[in-house]
């Protein structure tokens, strides 16, 4: 993952940070910028360590040439952004950092996927990240692309202390109705994790029969990046369970829909029947 930004003080200007940080030499690994064609420089930025590209901006700096001064400006964005992006992920670590103020060293955010859906299971995810978390752009799973959550992903599970899943089937869903269904794939992904956690962090629930400290925060997706972390491992799990499915029951739209209740899942299950991942119980205005 390329990274364009680090942790300054508070209030210091990024443009001028950006050119305080000393050039790279050549015997440090860097470039000799002489006679360098624009598609070179800009392939040199695209891949130079993050923590050398201020210097790097700054040595193009005085290049008169329009293409280097616009890349000069892009990487400078870029910077910014990544800057903005790392405050961003210190405030959704406030939650982690008030737990562990209060004694909590395993701190695990807990969230579940697939409560609405017709069919497939309901998972859920729980996520012990490790401290310091350098991981960026955690956020509720449903605000990021497809192709972002199955990059956080792999990240998240290479970096995280411990990571669980938890799933319950349609058939248990329809026996001890969603909510229910819910806490216990909540429990078993706990109960799945490597470690055993000193404080839990909840997407807005108190899970029954858990005998750790709780914290329910609502819409906690997008406030705590624990929280966060379970939302999107459980989200990329299920969708790979329900493309699976795609191809044992053709027809429904299973890769598309996720399970979910779309116009096309509609018409398949009025024209076909219910398939054997069906939740009878969400089913039954249309069947």
């Amino acid at each position: 993952m390329k990274r364009f930004g680090f942790t300054f003080k508070n209030g210091e200007n990024v443009r001028n940070r950006l050119r305080t940080v000393p050039v790279p030499s050549l015997e440090d690994g860097g470039m000799d910028i002489s006679m360098k064609k624009i598609s070179e420089i800009k392939e040199y930025l695209s891949n130079i360590d993050p923590e050398s590209l201020p210097g790097a901006l700054d040595a193009f700096r005085e290049d008169e040439r329009r293409g280097v001064r616009g890349l000069v400006e892009v990487y400078e964005r870029k910077y910014e952004s990544y800057e903005k992006e790392k405050q961003r992920m210190q405030e959704m670590l406030s939650f982690e950092r008030s737990g562990r103020e209060a004694g909590a060293l395993l701190i695990c955010g807990i969230d579940e996927v697939g409560r609405g859906p017709f069919a497939g299971p309901v998972v859920a995810g729980a996520v012990i990240l490790p401290d310091p978390c350098d991981i960026l752009y955690l956020n509720d799973s449903k605000k990021l692309t497809a192709a972002k959550r199955e990059e956080l992903d792999v990240v998240i599970r290479d970096k995280a202390v411990a990571v669980g899943i938890g799933i319950v089937s349609p058939e248990r869903i329809d026996e001890i109705n969603i909510l229910n269904a819910t806490y216990e794939a909540m429990r078993d992904a706990i109960a799945s994790l490597s470690v055993r956690p000193d404080l839990l962090l909840n997407d807005a629930v108190t899970i029954p029969g858990v005998g750790i400290r709780q914290v329910p925060i609502i819409h906690g997706d997008a406030k705590s990046a624990s929280i966060a972390a379970a939302s999107i491992v459980a989200k990329v799990y299920r969708d790979h369970l329900m493309e699976a499915y795609d191809d044992v029951y053709p027809g429904y739209g299973f890769r598309s829909n996720k399970g979910y209740g779309s116009r096309e899942h509609i018409r398949a299950l009025q024209e076909q029947g219910p398939c054997p991942i069906h939740r009878r119980s969400f089913i039954h205005d249309y069947v």
